[in-house]
């Protein structure tokens, strides 16, 4: 792959971008304290604006790497950060590339993860040169499995306890959208 770092997307809604440090406040308002947020991921919710600050931080040393993909959602009839979109894991002897995603609460099933998740795609199959993107879910979290229904990915199955997060280990339904498969639809 041809790795390009955390671009700039625009989407109707979305602006796609690099976190910064004065997105510290609406990250942790917005989703990073809530507990329904994370029922289904790999971290807790914070009870702290430090350790959200702490993990701005560490995100800006990452986009110094050409290989560090974490953007920031920023509604634009707010402005400000409302949700995180990002690369969890890439194989680039293979080209593949998994996502994952994470929103506030206040703003699920309005089609925002849905239009974030879609905007990446071309980014990451033409210009990174990926040849799979991926994104798993909680059997538990079916709205999630939404998401990468309506932004083209196919369910390729469920892997059995082959995952962990607040739940304990869990099961993993496994989603995937080839290259080839999203050029044939363009």
């Amino acid at each position: 792959m041809n790795h390009k770092g955390t671009k700039r997307i625009e989407t109707n809604r979305l602006l796609l971008r690099e976190f910064i440090v004065n997105d510290t406040e609406a990250m942790f308002k917005n989703w990073h304290s809530d507990t329904k947020v994370t029922e289904f991921l790999r971290w807790k919710s914070v009870s702290n604006i430090k350790e959200t600050e702490q993990i701005i931080n560490e995100w800006m040393q990452g986009y110094k790497q050409d290989d560090f993909y974490q953007w920031a959602i920023v509604l634009k009839e707010i402005n400000e950060p409302i949700g995180s979109i990002s690369v969890v894991n890439k194989n680039d002897a293979l080209d593949i590339i998994h996502i994952g995603y994470c929103i506030g609460s206040k703003w699920w099933h309005q089609g925002i993860m849905s239009e974030a998740f879609h905007a990446i795609i071309p980014f990451l199959f033409t210009e990174v040169g990926a040849n799979r993107i991926e994104a798993q879910h909680d059997p538990n979290n079916p709205h999630s499995g939404k998401v990468m229904e309506k932004c083209g990915l196919r369910y390729e199955g469920t892997l059995r306890q082959a995952d962990w997060s607040n739940q304990g280990i869990v099961d993993a339904c496994m989603y995937s959208l080839l290259k080839s498969e999203w050029e044939h639809r363009q």
